[in-house]
This record gives C-alpha cells, sequence and structure tokens, in this order.
C-alpha cells in the first residue's frame, strides 16, 4: 500500500516531466556541449524544503558543537557519536578524539579515530580528559547492534567509564531518546527522563537541559517541572540533551 501510495504521488509529475524534457532537448539543438545520455526521473523534490533543519541529529550535533566551541576545554574526546554530523562540525574548529568499537582508518585533520570497547577501558585513562561528548549511542551499549556483547547494563558501564575518565569539573555531553522507558531490540534503548535524572544525580550537576520533541522541534535550556520529568516531556521518541558537569 505504502509503494502504491508513493507512486500516484509521483505519477502526478510525469507531465511537468517530459514537458521540462521536451523544453531541454528543443535548447541543446542549438548547444552541443551535452547530450541527454539517460532517462533519470526525480520528481517528488519540487516542492521540498531546502533541507532538513529539525530532527534528534541536526538539532543535537548542531547545539553541543556550539557549546563545546564557547566552553573551549583543553581536549575533548567522543565516544560513538555521528562522524557525519556532530564530529565534523567540531573537527571544523578543534581536534576532536573519537572512541568506537567499529573501525574507522581515515585519516582526516582535527579527528582522531580509536577503536576499542569503550565499556572495558585500561587504568590509563581514569582521569583522561576535561570534555566527553557521547550524542545518540548510550542507549545502544549491550545490545549487540554494533557487535558488541549482550549486556543489560551496558549503559551502565558505560557511564561508569565515561565519569572515571572525566578530570574533576569536566563536562560531559550526552543525548539519548526519552519517553515511555522500553528496549526496542536490537536497535536501542528509550529512557525515562527520570530514570536518567536518578543515573546523574549522585555525579553531575545538571548546567543544561534541552531536548527534540516528537516533532522534531528543539527546546533549549529548559528549566524541568515535576511534571515535566513524570510524563518525559510528553514525548514518545524525543531526544534529551544534557549538558554536564563532573561533581
Amino acid at each position: 500500500m505504502r509503494n502504491r501510495t508513493h507512486f500516484l504521488k509521483s505519477s502526478r509529475h510525469w507531465g511537468w516531466y517530459f514537458k521540462n524534457l521536451k523544453q531541454l532537448k528543443k535548447e541543446l539543438k542549438a548547444n552541443d556541449q551535452f547530450r541527454i545520455s539517460t532517462l533519470f526521473p526525480i520528481l517528488n523534490e519540487r516542492q521540498d524544503a531546502g533541507g532538513i533543519t529539525s530532527g534528534h541529529y541536526f538539532h543535537q550535533d548542531l547545539l553541543i558543537a556550539q557549546r563545546i566551541f564557547k566552553n573551549s576545554p583543553d581536549k575533548h574526546v567522543d565516544i560513538g557519536s555521528r562522524t557525519d554530523g556532530f564530529v565534523a562540525h567540531v573537527a571544523a574548529y578543534r581536534p576532536i578524539e573519537v572512541l568506537d568499537i567499529r573501525k574507522n582508518n581515515s585519516q582526516l585533520d582535527n579527528i582522531n579515530f580509536v577503536q576499542l570497547d569503550f565499556t572495558n577501558l585500561g587504568e590509563e585513562f581514569i582521569n583522561y580528559t576535561d570534555s566527553i561528548s557521547s550524542l545518540h549511542v548510550f542507549e545502544h551499549f549491550g545490545l549487540g547492534r554494533y557487535n558488541d556483547p549482550i549486556d543489560a547494563n551496558g549503559h551502565l558501564k558505560g557511564l561508569d567509564m565515561v565519569y572515571k575518565m572525566l578530570k574533576p569539573d569536566g563536562k560531559f555531553y550526552f543525548s539519548t531518546p526519552i519517553g515511555p522507558q522500553r528496549i526496542e531490540f536490537n536497535a536501542q534503548r528509550v529512557f525515562s527522563i527520570r530514570y536518567l535524572l536518578e543515573l546523574f544525580k549522585p555525579h553531575y550537576h545538571i548546567d543544561q537541559f534541552s531536548f527534540v520533541d516528537d516533532a522534531g522541534d528543539l527546546y533549549k535550556d529548559v528549566q524541568l517541572s515535576e511534571t515535566d520529568i513524570s510524563t518525559s516531556l510528553g514525548c514518545t521518541y524525543g531526544c534529551g540533551i544534557f549538558e554536564l558537569s563532573k561533581k
């Protein structure tokens, strides 16, 4: 049914397509620099917006890259965040070290890739840095999606390692799906805001909390009420974005 609906929507544009094709062929008769080698119809982009400026990744990547720029840490380490979004944003203005269980052999200016299992780091990583980010990552730990071992407490082990890596007063930039707490195996966990606040309270000060709602809109520096906490801001699948300082 979905494919049929897509086809019907596309079919409305065929008249426009062939009209433009006819016009182009006519104009090409007077210009021998190009020829039409094949027909490659793209019919549904005429009325699209000029790019995507909503959703979890767009907002979190830009917001946290801006916050790191403003806070200007001595060393910044990322854990598994999106390389073609957030990591690239940060690398545009400073060095960033990226830790990931997946291999990446790319040689890029300002980016140092290190492959490892983040839940099992050595003592050399204790008090390693004053700034860590991990955006839309910890919900995957221990679910096997990225060839990591199954571990129901994988996210807790990862968060414990972040705390050990951070120097006193160090910053932790963290985002994750928020909503009714659940596991969607093997894609991800979704966390309630209350659960996250209880995890962070013993170890961090919350400097800023922002979130992306189910419609993909960003709300910055939100002061959470008890109702917000108990309902996870009304989100079913939103994105909570935390800027934390180690106690």
